[in-house]
């Protein structure tokens, strides 16, 4: 778990050590942090929280590449050659770098609006360090998640908060499914304030199936 670091909220940095290089997956408020320039970018969704122009221009550089979904890079100002489109289901090699990619939606039925299906917005599936690191995105308990326990993923990164995705009972049993060999919980603290840490304890005494670790955001 060394080599993935939680920035707060759904935002990681993840260091490959094998090919020297250095992945973000949906950066934000970084503007207090030292951070090593990224070599790839990953965007979940186009939402600010998740796409933030401002943070991805404090870890770019002159050849760094940015992951995303259509309506994400047709905002971002770089050349082509810089950008990978990417959609639901399908498998990418950038680098070096081997990911897949998976649906991200809101099903039930009060979140309808906020990650809609038709979207196409996504979560990762990354190869790093021989682990299979798993990145939600912004995400209900989804039929699709079902197949990922076929993966035999080492670390699963699932938002816990509520109101915009699935809430902690909802997520344990994403987990439960899922089967990761460890599940870390994201994008939860600015939702729930205070209580975070009995929201912590609580996906703790859910999650059965899976060891559940709390990673402390860098600071």
């Amino acid at each position: 778990m060394e080599d993935i670091h939680w920035l707060g909220h759904a935002s990681f940095f993840f260091n490959d050590i094998n090919n020297n290089t250095v992945y973000f997956v949906d950066p934000f408020q970084l503007e207090n942090l030292n951070l090593k320039p990224a070599d790839i970018i990953f965007i979940t969704h186009a939402h600010y929280d998740h796409f933030s122009k401002a943070d991805i221009n404090l870890v770019l550089k002159d050849d760094t590449v940015i992951v995303g979904p259509s309506d994400v890079l047709d905002k971002i100002d770089i050349e082509i050659a810089r950008k990978v489109f990417v959609s639901p289901r399908k498998d990418y090699k950038i680098k070096g770098f081997f990911f897949s990619t998976i649906a991200a939606y809101n099903n039930h039925s009060e979140r309808l609006s906020f990650h809609p299906k038709e979207n196409k917005w996504v979560g990762y599936i990354f190869n790093l360090n021989n682990q299979k690191i798993y990145h939600a995105g912004d995400t209900d308990f989804i039929e699709e998640m079902k197949s990922l326990r076929n993966l035999n993923l080492d670390v699963a990164l699932l938002p816990i908060g509520g109101t915009y995705t699935m809430d902690v009972k909802e997520a344990a049993q994403a987990a439960n499914v899922i089967a990761a060999k460890v599940t870390v919980p994201m994008h939860y603290k600015n939702l729930v304030g205070n209580n975070y840490k009995e929201v912590e304890e609580e996906f703790k005494n859910l999650v059965t199936n899976s060891k559940v670790v709390i990673l402390e955001e860098l600071q």
